[in-house]
């Protein structure tokens, strides 16, 4: 095939969901068959049609249940939610500040959320009708009222709510809540290695209750800005703009900042504090098939699933049977591939110029 026709068939948007797709269920596949013992893909097939629409299993090893459907595939799935989440949050977060380093931790709001993680775990709160799930839930809470607080304070600085003080307003409380980390890890005793490890990222041991948590903040959060994909367009050639269009900025600004923040709140609630993904698979979907967020959200929803699964896949895997947590895999791949980002696109400004 010509190097032109290449060309048009990836720019195409019905080729880019086609090929985003494949890559995320190729990755959902590796990820369910590929551990300790091999699933082949026909068998994983068959396991979740039975379960999803009772069919028959066909002769598949009774064994493979259990690990597909009650250990693997749970892991997978949450994997695909969380970075999916971050990714989505990240594409609207960098359309609204007009910014390509934005990403879901800008605005504070995955500091709120780690901060009351790790309350939680510094003074073992145990709320009994919350159960275990005291830990995710009250991370979401705090990583809603931080966006709250975050846009309160900007809005008392300035009431047009202009972008550069709502980015500052956010490295603020996101250096204060930082702090108030650090302090809590320096004065943590056998709490230590268990704080640690969750601020570091992962997505091990956490089946389906953890699913039924992020769920709905994921369905939420993703809906609220598709359907915004039009204002956030508009919003992303600048605010004057944007009003001129008939855009109420000040109201839609909002929307957006909240339903980023609840897809980066229940994401770190049910993983930790994993980077990157919002900062480079929005970037990189946005090179290759251009900043109109009616695709955009979408295909990095795609893409930042299957991300995710692939580098959870690598972090189990890779020292077996040693886990690495898998915020240290996403940002080992994901610093390079944005440097190499950030360098190709300067060079271009350079030619162009």
């Amino acid at each position: 095939m010509p190097k032109r026709s290449i060309q048009m068939f990836l720019r195409n948007k019905i080729s880019a969901y086609i090929i985003v797709f494949a890559f995320f269920m190729i990755a959902l596949f590796a990820g369910i068959s590929i551990g300790t013992m091999r699933v082949p893909f026909r068998d994983i097939a068959f396991l979740l049609s039975h379960h999803f629409f009772g069919t028959s299993l066909h002769g598949v090893d009774p064994s493979f249940d259990n690990i597909v459907w009650k250990i693997r595939f749970p892991r997978v799935l949450l994997a695909a939610l969380v970075g999916a989440s971050l990714a989505v949050a990240g594409a609207a977060f960098q359309g609204l500040l007009r910014n390509p380093l934005a990403d879901p931790y800008t605005l504070g709001v995955s500091s709120g959320a780690s901060a009351g993680a790790v309350m939680v775990l510094f003074f073992n709160v145990q709320l009994s009708w919350l159960s275990g799930f005291t830990l995710p839930v009250i991370s979401v809470i705090a990583s809603i009222a931080t966006i709250f607080i975050v846009v309160l304070f900007a809005q008392a600085i300035e009431r047009s709510l202009k972008v550069e003080t709502i980015i500052l307003t956010g490295i603020i409380f996101s250096s204060f809540l930082g702090a108030v980390i650090s302090l809590m890890i320096a004065l943590t005793g056998e709490e230590l290695r268990q704080i640690i490890g969750w601020l570091l990222g992962s997505v091990s041991m956490r089946g389906w209750d953890y699913i039924q948590l992020i769920l709905p903040f994921f369905l939420i959060g993703t809906i609220l800005l598709i359907i915004h994909a039009a204002e956030l367009n508009a919003m992303s050639f600048g605010e004057e703009k944007a009003q001129h269009l008939g855009v109420n900025v000040r109201r839609k600004k909002l929307v957006v900042l909240v339903a980023g923040s609840i897809l980066t709140g229940a994401a770190v609630a049910v993983s930790g504090t994993i980077g990157f993904v919002g900062l480079v698979i929005p970037h990189f979907i946005r090179l290759i098939w251009g900043p109109d967020h009616r695709h955009l959200l979408s295909l990095s929803m795609f893409a930042g699933a299957g991300f995710l699964i692939l580098a959870d896949l690598v972090a189990r895997t890779i020292i077996s049977p040693t886990e690495l947590p898998i915020g240290v895999i996403t940002s080992i791949i994901g610093a390079p591939v944005f440097a190499i980002i950030l360098l190709r696109k300067h060079r271009k400004g350079r030619r162009t110029a």
